[in-house]
């Protein structure tokens, strides 16, 4: 099943009418088409059709820690408003309010669930991906990744940029010297 459904019928049937639809489509575009599959259920409501539903889906993400892509699972629960902008028994457009956040449902009563899901996937994406748990990340001097194994860097080398400072840590301080001379 795809994820654009006839609700015509479903239009005509009272208020409280339920049906229940396995999905079966691909969803994403810029960075790759991923499969999304689950269930929904779309019930008659008196404005339109009340879609809920799992789904679960992938989306390529990048490592937040080494910069590495990978396929991050997703898990959907979908729960959105879908409203007709014709009305099925009589053909007269039917107004569209502005700013209630519903969905429609177009003029041939084809309820596509494309928007939505694009939109949950948006929501349900982490804002710091990680390839696993336990990513060890990149070496900060070197950048190698630390999951691929040890980089050659000396453990806990300083950065050269640092070195004119060196000397004031062993004196004990810019800050220590200062503080006598006001004393």
């Amino acid at each position: 099943m795809v994820m654009e459904i006839d609700v015509a019928q479903q239009l005509k049937e009272g208020v409280g009418s339920s049906r229940s639809y396995q999905i079966s489509d691909f969803t994403g575009e810029e960075q790759g088409r991923f499969p999304v599959q689950g269930q929904v259920e779309l019930l008659r409501i008196d404005r339109g059709i009340l879609v809920r539903g799992t789904l679960e889906t992938k989306i390529r993400a990048m490592c937040s820690r080494c910069l590495s892509p990978f396929d991050h699972p997703l898990r959907l629960r979908l729960e959105e408003e879908f409203l007709p902008v014709v009305d099925v028994l009589s053909g007269v457009s039917l107004p569209v309010a502005e700013g209630t956040g519903a969905f429609t449902i177009d003029e041939n009563h084809v309820l596509d669930l494309s928007e939505a899901v694009r939109q949950y996937v948006l929501l349900a994406a982490p804002m710091k991906p990680l390839c696993r748990k336990d990513c060890s990340g990149l070496c900060p001097s070197c950048g190698r990744n630390l999951n691929q194994g040890p980089c050659g860097c000396l453990a806990g080398s300083p950065d050269p940029r640092w070195s004119q400072l060196e000397g004031l840590v062993g004196t004990g301080g810019l800050l220590r010297r200062e503080r006598k001379g006001n004393s």
